[in-house]
């Protein structure tokens, strides 16, 4: 997504962040700062201090209970985000303005902290309290599973040989497709974005005794969803990184620019990325960065899985904005905790990033309201064969971790190699006493005892 092209760097070792300058492009920039550039902490200050000089002088007092409640939690969210904004910290992004990515990171504070409050209510509360933002919802739904019928050509249907085909495509389709386009964005790694793919395809049919949404016919899963879909947006996100990373970087002010064409194409630019970064996972590089990509990959998934939990258990359409606007908010979100996990991961920062820090609360804290609210529903038992794939899918994943990372423990290694030299002496000194033995009295040190019983057989 966008980057910055300068960094507060912490090197962990000097190989990678030699990598790191070579993958990230070069960036020309004649330094101008405009109005629009500064931080304006004194003006939004002042403006928000003479709005609320305006409600208490000059506004007509209401006695309306829910409408001042309304109000007084709209406007403290507009307080928040008004410091938010001046004097959070900057993010590794700063197109189009840094101001825009400290917004995102403040939506995604209150946004937390909704879910913490929701976490301390009774299902029927959060259900209930919903109702503030849409009175439609509190409602029970029943949600469309896509199985059923599987039959995929059906040349004697009046609705034509592909109706089962058809009739499975809707608005959900586009979203499929742009979200992967987006994912393929953020984590700028072919193999990792086609992993996360396939891997919840397979927690599809993982769950799909529990949600209705997750039963689908095969191919709806490997040939709508994995090829089509996610396929598609995943290809055309890696053309895209493509384009970005090939790109040269060159930065005018826009009163330094001559011609109007040139004044608009620079308008334009302003939302495109300052510079790029491209992504080295290398899990295979150690074993921190092998956990590191397994974490990030399990946080993935698991968000894709709040999405469905989420709207199940506290009765919510999946076409509602509200879910139309949690997918979007995580676009952003999402962009800077990876680019933040990543810098964290290759030594070129000393901290987890803040708003990667907060992302993951957010994941966790949702997945803890589906535990908390969807008790019945995640307790229903797992088929015999779904439990024996992921038993043999750990396993692998263990025994592959073991034999590919065991020999660069530090510990280990030094643990080995004085464990085998101890034996080796020890070898050595028994072979060399046998031999001293051989023709005379042990010492006495380690003369073997030995007693005789009344039968005369030795015991040792």
């Amino acid at each position: 997504m966008l980057e910055t092209s300068t960094h507060s760097v912490h090197k962990k070792n000097n190989n990678h962040s030699k990598g790191r300058r070579e993958s990230e492009s070069l960036v020309y920039d004649d330094g101008t700062n405009t109005f629009f550039w500064r931080a304006h902490t004194i003006s939004v200050l002042v403006f928000g201090v003479i709005a609320l000089v305006y409600v208490v002088f000059i506004e007509d007092q209401s006695d309306d209970r829910e409408f001042n409640t309304k109000r007084g939690i709209i406007a403290s969210v507009l307080v928040f985000l008004a410091f938010g904004i001046t004097q959070a910290k900057d993010g590794p992004f700063i197109r189009p303005h840094p101001a825009f990515w400290r917004l995102m990171l403040c939506i995604s504070v209150l946004y937390e902290l909704g879910l913490v409050f929701l976490l301390f209510q009774s299902v029927s509360d959060a259900r209930f309290m919903l109702t503030y933002i849409d009175p439609k919802l509190n409602q029970a739904l029943d949600f469309r599973a896509y199985g059923g019928e599987c039959t995929l050509w059906d040349p004697g249907h009046p609705n034509g040989p592909l109706h089962n085909f058809v009739d499975k495509l809707d608005g959900f389709v586009i979203a499929h497709f742009l979200g992967w386009f987006f994912k393929a964005l953020i984590l700028r790694d072919i193999w990792l974005t086609n992993c996360i793919s396939i891997a919840f395809e397979l927690l599809e049919y993982t769950f799909e005794h529990q949600l209705p949404n997750f039963s689908e016919c095969w191919w709806d899963h490997w040939i709508m969803d994995f090829l089509i879909c996610n396929g598609l947006g995943i290809y055309l996100g890696m053309q895209c990184l493509k384009h970005l990373s090939a790109k040269e970087y060159k930065w005018h002010g826009l009163w330094n620019i001559s011609s109007y064409r040139g004044k608009m194409r620079r308008v334009v630019s302003q939302f495109s990325p300052y510079s790029w970064v491209k992504f080295k996972w290398q899990p295979t590089e150690n074993l921190f960065r092998w956990l590191f990509v397994l974490i990030l990959t399990m946080m993935f998934l698991l968000a894709e899985l709040n999405t469905f939990y989420l709207k199940f258990v506290l009765w919510v359409p999946p076409d509602h904005p509200i879910v139309l606007g949690r997918l979007i908010a995580y676009l952003p979100w999402g962009a800077v905790a990876v680019r933040e996990s990543y810098d964290y991961a290759g030594g070129t920062a000393k901290k987890f990033g803040q708003q990667a820090w907060m992302i993951s609360a957010i994941i966790i804290t949702e997945f803890l309201i589906v535990v908390k609210f969807g008790s019945d529903v995640l307790s229903t038992p797992f088929p015999a064969y779904i439990q024996w794939f992921w038993l043999v899918v750990l396993l692998t994943y263990i025994v592959y971790t073991i034999w590919k990372f065991q020999m660069k423990f530090p510990r280990f290694k030094r643990w080995f190699q004085v464990n085998v030299e101890h034996k080796k002496i020890e070898t050595s000194s028994a072979s060399e006493l046998s031999d001293g033995w051989s023709d005379q009295e042990p010492p006495d040190g380690v003369r073997k005892r030995v007693t005789l019983h009344a039968n005369g057989n030795p015991s040792n």
